[in-house]
């Protein structure tokens, strides 16, 4: 058996689910080590999804693909397979599971509840792998809907005060959104081309379904569902509830992560599968995109609690997201893509990071938690200050990257939308500084200097991001190279080609272009041929 032919995706599937098994069915005697079984085993799917990465070809194509009959009569497959931007997905999903249950260590001291808890983070990467894999439409709504039930009971069984009704609230959500999402699954097989491939999402891409209207309305329900998932204003308000009330590893996983699902959706399903559709509908979600980004941005700033602030800054940055995925350009695309990386690195951490600090002072009150703490906790006060400046895009950090990309393909499809996006930026420097500034600047207070400062499990919980957000900051090539082919590929399927540079586009419309400007046209064109814009 070779590289190729290995079931990497079903392996990366199915570990995680079995050490779940392992964890919950053990019984008392193994419950006392579930912490470092799961550890364990997560950090061999980790192992794992780095060994299959090395065997990546950056071409575009979909690789590591299985596919095995499992409904047939319906069209229905287990069907898996990775593309650049499934790939860093499924790698994000099994990098943040490890540093979360490392995080968690001493969250609960009752072994029961900790194997619990465990067993039910292995769940979700079970499901998080395969959704980021799915290649079958509804293959992927299943998944899509089974990653609620472990999350529910993260939120619910573990959260603080107020659990109970932001789960229940962040079920309603998302079932909603999925239901809508079923009336668009059950039309891609009552308009689709059926058979025995009828749910394959290759064979769905460029396929004529009959009617502007119907596509359109597929689309939606699509759409509708990504939206909730994202999640895109005005259907966000869950997630504030969900992450205030949560565990802070839950909440790494439920916006690092899951709400990830929602903007892949859209570029794996919605682009490709409904191209008319995507382009009726742009206009509005490109405008409901600028309003997240300010919408989130503003509400982080009036908040006092620290979780609260992290979850609708997140709001903000998936307005940056969707903006990217609409503008319909490579730059953008990429960019879109790499920032859903960046944004779980850098939101994860700012949750593990708060996580720390509720521990320490016993509030999620960022006004109760300082002011002065960065002179007992200098680390603590440090590693806050470099994950903050990588959510707002401070360059050398990652998150400059992708944000930038965005800016500058929204720019060339979309001057004004990119313009007015790029204000988002100084209120993003606003609520994170602020927030610093409550904590940690000051005199020191006489009750914060017992504080302990990190140790040494928890630096290594938010030095492997942090490591990231620099190296991809300073160096993205590898990245972009597994997305640029994707991007370009999601783009021409959505029925759009690159926007020329504007010196091109004026030479090409003189009416009597002389000998230097038609050398100039040539090198411009080669240019862009060589993947240059």
């Amino acid at each position: 058996m070779t590289m190729e032919t290995f079931p990497w995706l079903t392996v990366l599937i199915a570990a995680p689910a079995v050490g779940a098994l392992v964890v919950w069915l053990g019984g008392p005697a193994l419950q006392r080590f579930a912490r470092q079984i799961a550890f364990g085993w997560s950090v061999v799917v980790l192992a794992l999804a780095v060994v299959m990465a090395t065997g990546f070809k950056a071409d575009g194509s979909i690789q590591f693909a299985e596919r095995y009959e499992w409904i047939p009569q319906f069209g229905v497959s287990y069907a898996v397979g990775v593309n650049g931007v499934g790939l860093t997905m499924v790698l994000l999903s099994a990098l943040l599971v490890p540093l979360v249950l490392l995080a968690a260590w001493k969250e609960q001291p009752d072994p029961a509840k900790a194997a619990h808890y465990a067993a039910l983070v292995l769940c979700l990467e079970t499901f998080m792998i395969a959704v980021f894999a799915a290649r079958d439409v509804f293959f992927f709504y299943l998944l899509f809907e089974a990653m609620l039930i472990p999350v529910y009971f993260m939120i619910g069984s573990f959260g603080g005060p107020g659990a109970k009704k932001a789960a229940v609230k962040f079920l309603l959500y998302s079932l909603a959104g999925g239901l809508v999402m079923l009336a668009g699954v059950i039309a891609v097989w009552t308009s689709g081309p059926r058979g025995r491939t009828g749910f394959m999402i290759d064979s769905l891409i460029g396929f004529d379904w009959g009617s502007t209207s119907v596509e359109r309305l597929m689309f939606l329900s699509f759409f509708v569902a990504f939206a909730v998932k994202a999640p895109m204003f005005p259907v966000h308000t869950w997630l504030p509830d969900a992450a205030q009330a949560a565990k802070p590893g839950t909440s790494v996983l439920l916006v690092g992560v899951l709400d990830k699902v929602g903007t892949f959706g859209m570029i794996t399903l919605c682009l490709p599968l409904f191209p008319e559709a995507t382009t009726w509908a742009a206009p509005v979600i490109v405008v409901l995109a600028v309003v997240s980004i300010f919408w989130g941005a503003l509400l982080a700033l009036g908040q006092s609690d620290i979780l609260r602030m992290i979850a609708y800054t997140s709001v903000s940055h998936f307005g940056f997201i969707v903006l990217g995925v609409f503008a319909f350009t490579s730059t953008a695309e990429i960019g879109a893509s790499f920032y859903m990386v960046n944004h779980g690195l850098s939101t994860g951490a700012l949750f593990l990071l708060a996580g720390f600090l509720i521990a320490r002072r016993g509030t999620q009150d960022m006004t109760k938690m300082g002011p002065g703490l960065q002179r007992t906790t200098p680390l603590l006060a440090g590693t806050f200050l470099v994950v903050g400046l990588s959510a707002v895009a401070l360059p050398g950090l990652s998150t400059f990257v992708s944000e930038f990309m965005v800016l500058v393909g929204t720019y060339q499809r979309i001057p004004a939308a990119a313009v007015i996006s790029a204000l988002g930026v100084i209120m993003a420097a606003l609520y994170i500084l602020i927030a610093y500034q409550k904590i940690f600047t000051g005199p020191k207070q006489d009750d914060l200097a017992d504080t302990p400062d990190l140790n040494g499990r928890e630096l290594w919980v938010v030095a492997p991001l942090i490591a990231l957000m620099l190296v991809f900051g300073l160096y993205p090539k590898p990245a972009i190279d597994w997305l640029k082919a994707p991007a370009a590929e999601t783009v021409e399927q959505a029925g759009y080609k690159e926007p020329l540079p504007e010196v091109l586009e004026n030479l090409l419309s003189a009416p009597d272009p002389g000998a230097e400007s038609l050398v100039t046209v040539g090198r411009a064109s080669s240019s862009l041929e060589g993947g240059q814009s």
